[in-house]
């Protein structure tokens, strides 16, 4: 193996030269020029310029390159007459490699050699981790970056590049990605917290948070996994900001869960081992409402309702009465607010065992566009319930609603709702459920 040039035993000429050059401080000028040209190209070679000399420069210079250069506020310096002076000096024989080696305390190599030598250590990097995998799942992981040089790739090179080309980070990066892919809670068949699983691949239940270093990572990872495995989590116009979460589940990772749950009643449900659902099982002989986290909808494979027929309210005071009223024989889940991924996973659920589904959602702008935006997901068959122009009219109450709010009433595309949609923006005032409960209850 080649040594370093650290390594290498110092000649006495050549640290002689170094010094004789370190006393005149023009030559840092010279010498500098020299090395950048030999970085670009390989050589020893090219023209240094010094500009506008001073008289002691101009003296050092004209003392070892025997010429005069009185008068010159210019003065170029070639390679060929840097060699021929330095010959001609008592430091004949000393290389200008080794000066320039000497004087800036590191190996000369040039940009092409330097590349070339990146390469090998990436190479030889991908080659260990490739056999320390061997047999695994993230194999396939290196083997198509090493080969494909895809986007994942590209950005470790980048992270790479801000290291400082530091290899080392770029193997405990590949570790890390390999301890993942191998890890995700899916292979066991499990769901896990994303905190909790950060915590299990590095220490920091945070290193995968969105802003966090390592939060992009995570995710191309997960992307990666989830495509190989032909699962395809598409972006939706309509519920765009639970993709990223949906994505992450198909991982068996839940980025919230105690915060995301949905209300329901008279549901059954049935898990992944086929067996029914015992909680659920039981809330429903006992006709009580229950809230379900993200976390055990998750873990559902099927659902039935009574009648194949579900009631779905914005408020969870209506809802409260619903449940008290139809005791399980019935089913009826809050949407309370805006869909979280809990909701939406329901919906599909539903969907699948060919539930109809009737909404009822407040009469302002925002019930509306929630009340559309459930319609246009479910893919089975949805029903306004409750809200036609009459019914609006005896909610309303005396809060106006603003422009910016109104304005909203024009993404209102539903033929179903652009009546009631018309009614609100001439009014100008939001209708509420709690102001008609009786209507829901009286079914």
């Amino acid at each position: 193996m080649k040594k370093h040039w650290s390594e290498e035993p110092q000649n006495s000429l050549c640290n002689a030269c170094v010094e004789y050059f370190r006393e005149r401080p023009v030559f840092e000028k010279v010498l500098r020029g020299f090395r950048e040209k030999y970085i670009s190209y390989g050589t020893f070679s090219g023209t240094v310029t010094v500009r506008n000399p001073k008289e002691e420069e101009l003296a050092d210079l004209e003392g070892f390159f025997q010429k005069n250069y009185h008068g010159q506020k210019s003065i170029s310096v070639s390679a060929a007459r840097f060699e021929k002076a330095l010959e001609e000096s008592r430091f004949g024989g000393v290389e200008p490699k080794e000066i320039l080696e000497l004087y800036f305390q590191e190996e000369m190599t040039g940009k092409k050699e330097q590349k070339k030598e990146e390469e090998r250590k990436w190479q030889q990097i991908f080659a260990k981790l490739r056999e320390q995998c061997a047999g695994t799942w993230a194999k396939k992981w290196i083997t198509e970056m090493e080969e494909q040089k895809n986007g994942m790739y590209s950005y470790l090179r980048k992270l790479w590049r801000e290291s400082g080309k530091n290899m080392e980070e770029v193997r405990s990066i590949l570790l890390l990605g390999i301890r993942i892919l191998n890890h995700f809670p899916y292979r066991q068949d499990k769901i896990e917290y994303l905190a909790v699983f950060a915590a299990m691949m590095t220490g920091n239940p945070h290193a995968f948070d969105d802003g966090a270093k390592d939060g992009p990572f995570f995710r191309m990872l997960v992307e990666w996994d989830t495509e190989h495995r032909n699962i395809r989590v598409e972006n939706s116009d309509i519920f765009p900001a639970l993709q990223r979460q949906r994505l992450y589940l198909a991982a068996g990772i839940l980025r919230d869960d105690m915060s995301n749950y949905v209300m329901i009643s008279g549901i059954q449900a049935w898990n992944r081992d086929g067996n029914p659902h015992a909680g659920m099982d039981g809330f429903q002989r006992e006709g009580d409402p229950v809230q379900v986290p993200l976390s055990v909808v998750a873990g559902w494979t099927r659902t039935e309702c009574p009648d194949r027929e579900l009631y779905i309210v914005e408020n969870p005071s209506v809802f409260a009465m619903l449940c008290r009223k139809w005791r399980g024989k019935k089913a009826c889940m809050c949407m309370n607010g805006q869909p979280r991924l809990s909701s939406v996973l329901l919906l599909d659920l539903l969907a699948e065992a060919g539930i109809k589904i009737y909404y009822a959602g407040d009469f302002d702008p925002e019930g509306l566009l929630i009340a559309q935006k459930v319609k246009q997901y479910y893919k089975g068959e949805t029903v306004y319930w409750h809200m036609s122009v009459e019914e609006y009219e005896r909610s309303r109450s005396s809060e106006r609603i603003s422009e910016k709010r109104r304005k909203a009433l024009e993404r209102i595309t539903d033929a179903d709702l652009e009546d009631l949609a018309e009614a609100i923006r001439k009014s100008g005032v939001a209708g509420y459920q709690e102001n008609v409960w009786e209507i829901y209850v009286r079914d």
